[in-house]
């Protein structure tokens, strides 16, 4: 808890920060802050780790003119890992019906963290940012606000609560490429390399790669490269709209997408009924597996993941033609569905779908590094803004990147 010193002095408050504080630029952004919020500070501490495993230890004591002015600061330096010493536990209130919060519940980052209750920190799980940790027996979970039930004890508050940013390691091998945040289109091949580096890492360490997908992949030639990433189980899960599937099948049954030829880049004649057929004749048959099934469907992306019993999932919009009978249609079930398949996530390929790589990067905790390729320099850029530090933005053409890891990850 912040402190006055005396009769009108500023407000005061101990906090102390571990990890790798100076090769992260933490420690700076730290002090950036505290001068920020128009407070001081003085260091009390700081111990320098002397090895790639030995963390930094910083202890500051911060002052600002009120405890308005703390409390924000206190916001910013806990987003920053840093905890104020001898805070105690963490402070809860009970929900007092369904769906409701206490007004000052405290809201999560997408960074690990620990709350303490009864003198032990307990991590959080299933973290994500924008919801509210709730209390169990000997548990501390995040819950969204729509999920939040009469009688969850919710932390609210500042105090027993301890972030550990992300920290930049020092021999890192992956994303080595990323020397900015946005990589330019002159670095794709690097990129390619890099991400095929993790997705091996990912595969070796059991994790799943989950690939997030738009109807860019396919109108760009990149359906063919997807394919045989997914056939070659280099792709663990597939997310995506309406629109993909729809592109893909039609792709497949009738060689256009949106009515333009995929051979040569020429509209087809009365083309434009094309997507339509497709969602017609995926309800014929049933479905889309049924339509593999009766030798219906022969090719594509939606085609591997059946033979290959890869799970995908089409979550629905307001503007979708159809849709298909597998996309769900309710947002609250397709979030459900999407952050289920995450949680096993070890990377994820956000594939030229600004809606969807938003939504995921929202859904993640900041330990599971997302590669997102769109040849918009600003996709990317918004999927960082949105608080997904994890991104790695690679600037090119979605169909050439895909390409180009096929090629590198299978042998076809």
């Amino acid at each position: 808890m912040a402190e006055r010193l005396s009769p009108g002095s500023p407000v005061s408050e101990l906090v102390e920060a571990q990890g790798h504080l100076i090769d992260s630029h933490i420690m700076e952004r730290i002090f950036d802050s505290v001068v920020e919020a128009g407070g001081r500070f003085e260091v009390e501490r700081f111990s320098i780790g002397r090895t790639n495993s030995e963390p930094s230890a910083l202890r500051l004591r911060v002052e600002t003119a009120s405890e308005e002015q703390m409390d924000h600061l206190m916001v910013a330096l806990l987003a920053l890992g840093c905890t104020a010493v001898d805070s105690g536990d963490a402070e809860l209130k009970v929900a007092t019906c369904d769906r409701c919060a206490p007004e000052d519940f405290y809201s999560t980052t997408n960074q690990r963290t620990q709350v303490r209750n009864h003198g032990q920190w307990l991590d959080v799980e299933n973290q994500r940012m924008d919801a509210m940790v709730v209390i169990g027996d000997r548990t501390a979970t995040c819950r969204r606000l729509r999920d939040i039930r009469a009688g969850d004890a919710v932390v609210v508050g500042m105090k027993g609560i301890r972030v550990v940013p992300e920290s930049k390691e020092r021999d890192r091998l992956a994303f080595a490429f990323m020397s900015n945040e946005i990589s330019s289109e002159r670095q794709v091949e690097t990129a390619v390399a890099q991400t095929a580096e993790i997705m091996r890492q990912v595969r070796s360490d059991g994790r799943k790669i989950i690939a997030v997908a738009g109807p860019v992949v396919v109108h760009t030639g990149g359906g063919e490269a997807l394919s045989r990433l997914i056939r070659n189980c280099w792709i663990d899960v597939l997310l995506a709209g309406n629109a993909l599937a729809v592109h893909d099948i039609e792709a497949a049954l009738f060689g256009t997408s949106l009515g333009v030829r995929t051979s040569d880049g020429r509209l087809e004649e009365h083309g434009h009924r094309n997507h339509m057929r497709a969602i017609n004749a995926i309800y014929h048959a049933g479905g889309i597996a049924p339509a593999v099934a009766s030798g219906r469907l022969t090719r594509g992306v939606m085609y591997e993941c059946v033979k290959a019993d890869v799970p995908f999932v089409l979550a629905g919009s307001l503007r979708d033609d159809g849709p298909l009978p597998e996309v769900i249609t309710d947002m609250n079930e397709a979030q459900d569905v999407y952050a289920g398949h995450l949680r096993e996530a070890g990377v994820v390929l956000c594939l030229s779908s600004m809606l969807h790589s938003i939504a995921v990067g929202n859904m993640l905790p900041a330990w599971v590094k997302i590669v997102c390729v769109d040849i918009n320099p600003a996709v990317p850029t918004k999927v960082s803004d949105r608080g997904t530090g994890q991104a790695v933005g690679v600037v090119t053409d979605v169909g050439l990147f895909l390409d180009l890891l096929a090629k590198r990850l299978t042998k076809e």
